[in-house]
């Protein structure tokens, strides 16, 4: 072995070398760029690297995202949770991580983690929770089930900003009494703070101090009204 050749690299051409071969066994495009052979490609794994910033929701909650979801992070996600694209969740779990990490920086003391809950269709869709998956391929403490959904709610994909908060509002409750306990909330994007905000509103409904929330992404667009 060459002087020149330390360890990382030399761990890096095997690596490299045993996806190739597996490419060929199973073939696969890159979910950021549609490049051949990797889940995805070096260029399309660097712009997932965890560049975490902060926004708060309309009742002043800090929300720290790892993100901006636009351009390869978008297709990257949308990937993972609507085209069954697992392979990408060690990638965007290190985003979550980071964005975790940020959040609970903030905050003194131990706090426990929370999720929306997802819709029955959803996860009959899917046939996972795209944020349960990404919290524990980060080895993030499980997230407590404390939400529950009281009804049905329409898809979100079409809906406005108003029509987003209309269709949550009242829609999640806490399972159980909260009291003294305080909570971290985590999902995949931010958009216009609807979904994080129901989730909050119910887990302080159940006596729970809910100090930040963690996403993968949040979207760039100052059009929603985000702060």
């Amino acid at each position: 072995m060459s002087s020149a050749q330390t360890p990382v690299a030399v761990t890096s051409r095997l690596r490299e070398a045993a996806l190739d071969a597996l490419a060929v066994l199973l073939p696969v495009s890159c979910a950021g760029c549609d490049g051949e052979d990797r889940a995805l490609c070096a260029d399309c794994r660097l712009l997932l690297a965890p560049r975490p910033f902060r926004r708060s929701l309309d009742d002043g909650t800090p929300v720290w995202s790892a993100l901006s979801y636009d351009g390869v992070v978008r297709r990257v996600i949308l990937g993972f949770k609507e085209q069954g694209r697992t392979d990408v969740a060690r990638a965007l779990s290190v985003a979550l991580g980071g964005a975790v990490s940020h959040a609970g920086a903030q905050a003194a003391g131990e706090l426990e983690l929370a999720v929306p809950p997802t819709s029955r269709a959803s996860f009959r869709r899917r046939g996972y929770d795209p944020v349960r998956v990404l919290a524990r391929v980060a080895g993030l403490p499980r997230p407590v089930r404390a939400l529950g959904n009281l009804h049905e709610r329409a898809s979100q994909k079409t809906l406005d900003r108003e029509q987003r908060a209309v269709n949550l509002a009242g829609s999640m409750i806490a399972s159980r009494s909260l009291e003294g306990r305080r909570f971290l909330v985590l999902d995949d994007v931010l958009t216009t703070g609807a979904t994080l905000s129901e989730a909050i509103r119910a887990l302080r409904g159940g006596g729970a101090e809910v100090v930040a929330a963690a996403v993968v992404a949040a979207t760039p667009r100052r059009s929603l009204g985000l702060s």
